[in-house]
């Protein structure tokens, strides 16, 4: 069997087993954040932090609730950090840095993972299980309370309620994330990743050096990392690494983990709002862009030129024998355009348009099917756009699922897609300009700039995943890429749950024969076209300057 030949066949399994999930799980989700019971272990839950579950929130309450939460989350990690040195189980690791805690609290905490250390020579097991793992989770949480938020503003009408953070918080946590995660982590040690809380092991010389491993939760950890996509690494080769990814099958699982909510939370959202349809319209969206980028990356690895690549099957550099071209081809576009972050080959070491690729898969938004819960709202927010501009061309007041779009839901949609870009721009621009910054490139030209490019990139959009090559463990990138983090995560759920207070706020507008059938494929295709034009409008210029320059000279 051909290398391309294998790619595709994993292609095909990959889309037939997310086909198999996305009724049942998209449906359980509806049915969870839509049940007003309340399980055992909720209750005990709710009365430890004092919240009660059946109050309705208005849009600032949830806000400041998800911002209190998550402030919280940040003080807590950054302190455990600074404090690893008395703790027990670190492996004799010191505390971390202030501005690498800094930097690592908030990566984790804006479901970033973002990560400027060696993890298996820098955490020791307190801090990845009881601080990086549980963040894993909430974060994930948050991200999926935010978008139901989202979902019930369509959904309701005459009320600014759009329910309670803290149940959503505390549901999607012990009725989604907890039992797909021990599920998956079982398959994950049953195929030879490891799950201990083994010390520091010699395990002979290399190079002239002693070879030293330590051991870990490491299988739980991968779970919830692809589930909640989180991304990030137990150890710093990532996904890469025997431990945390050892086979072929493992790889093509991890990659069904990363992508199975986003995709099934386009089933919740057509349930909740009670149309499939509208489910369906934005999932075509999602599938046609996520296979897009991944025919496309596959074109650009398989496309050989000389005998060494035509030897190796494709462009080898900086990817896993055991895994392949095919299969890194789709783990690289899956987990940029999810907010995922995980990495099973190193992107620098793509061609110069496969690396443009996943630096543009994150330019996108994230929405492609995106991250838990950013991905279903970022994409809502784009079928709001897409919805003005029909309405602009037919001389029509926009309407979305029976609500208008009027002055006010336009200027937080439009605040909502500006936020990000300008942060990746200027924070970009920035560290070029500045005479110190540049000395963390590991290459010149072209490719050195997509290396500072593609780190804020990641920030700022919260994907985590690091285009390798650029030594971001310094104050600069640990602050910038800190705050590019943070702004990246919060400004746009400031958007996000003010437009969803609007449109609750607001009564049904009835159908007419005037109203833009949004679940159909023309307005599928419109949706794709607006995506593909407002980013290219966006970062054409930057992207000329790095990948595709590089691209085009080779």
């Amino acid at each position: 069997m051909g290398p391309v030949l294998a790619g595709v066949l994993q292609l095909i399994a990959l889309i037939a087993a997310l086909a198999l999930a996305y009724i049942p799980l998209g449906n359980y989700m509806a049915r969870v954040y839509s049940s007003d019971k309340h399980l055992r272990v909720e209750k005990w839950i709710y009365k430890g932090i004092g919240a009660d579950p059946n109050t309705e929130m208005r849009w600032p309450a949830y806000l400041r609730s998800v911002l209190a939460f998550s402030a919280v989350g940040v003080l807590f990690l950054y302190l455990l950090q600074r404090l690893q040195g008395i703790l027990p189980g670190s492996l004799g690791f010191s505390s971390v840095n202030p501005a690498q805690s800094f930097n690592t609290a908030v990566s984790f905490v804006t479901n970033t993972n973002w990560q400027s250390y060696y993890g298996e020579q820098t955490m020791g097991h307190v801090v990845q299980t009881a601080g990086l793992a549980v963040q894993n989770f909430v974060s994930a949480a948050v991200g999926i309370a935010v978008a139901v938020a989202l979902v019930r503003g369509f959904a309701r009408s005459r009320t600014g309620e759009l329910g309670n953070f803290w149940a959503d918080l505390v549901r999607g946590v012990i009725r989604i994330l907890l039992p797909l995660s021990v599920v998956a982590a079982l398959v994950l040690v049953a195929c030879g990743a490891i799950q201990n809380f083994s010390g520091i092991h010699e395990v002979g010389q290399f190079m002239g050096g002693h070879q030293q491993w330590n051991g870990g939760a490491v299988a739980s950890q991968e779970a919830i990392k692809e589930i909640g996509t989180n991304g990030g690494g137990y150890f710093n080769a990532n996904s890469a690494h025997p431990f945390e990814n050892p086979t072929p099958f493992t790889n093509l699982f991890e990659i069904f983990l990363l992508l199975v909510i986003p995709f099934a939370l386009t089933r919740t959202f057509g349930v909740m709002v009670g149309s499939i349809k509208q489910g369906y319209a934005i999932l075509a969206t999602m599938a046609t862009i996520w296979v897009g980028f991944v025919a496309l990356m596959m074109w650009t690895e398989f496309a050989h030129h000389g005998p060494a690549l035509q030897i190796a099957g494709g462009a080898m550099e900086g990817k896993e024998q055991r895994i392949g071209v095919g299969a890194s081809s789709i783990f690289a576009v899956s987990t940029t355009l999810t907010s995922t972050g995980a990495v099973d080959s190193f992107h620098s070491s793509f061609t110069g348009l496969g690396g443009g690729i996943t630096i543009l898969g994150m330019q996108l938004g994230e929405i492609a099917p995106g991250g838990t819960g950013s991905g279903l709202y970022g994409m809502l927010i784009m079928a709001v756009i897409a919805v003005f501009i029909a309405g602009l061309m037919v001389g029509r007041t926009p309407e979305y699922l029976g609500k208008k779009i009027g002055t006010r839901e336009m200027k937080l949609a439009a605040c909502y897609i500006l936020i990000t870009p300008a942060l990746v721009l200027i924070f970009a621009a920035a560290s070029m300009a500045l005479p110190t910054p540049p000395h963390s490139m590991l290459n010149s030209g072209a490719h050195g700039f997509s290396e500072v490019l593609y780190a804020f990139t990641s920030a700022a959009n919260n994907n985590g995943s690091a285009f390798a090559g650029l030594n971001a463990n310094t104050d600069w990138f640990n602050t910038m890429t800190g705050l590019a983090m943070v702004l990246g995560r919060f400004l746009p759920m400031v958007f996000v749950l003010a437009l969803a207070g609007s449109l609750a706020e607001q009564k049904p507008v009835p159908v007419t024969a005037g109203t833009l059938r949004t679940e159909k494929p023309l307005f599928t295709g419109l949706l794709v076209g607006a995506i593909l034009i407002i980013t290219g409008l966006t970062y054409f210029p930057a992207l000329a300057l790095g990948p595709l320059a590089e691209g085009l000279a080779s």
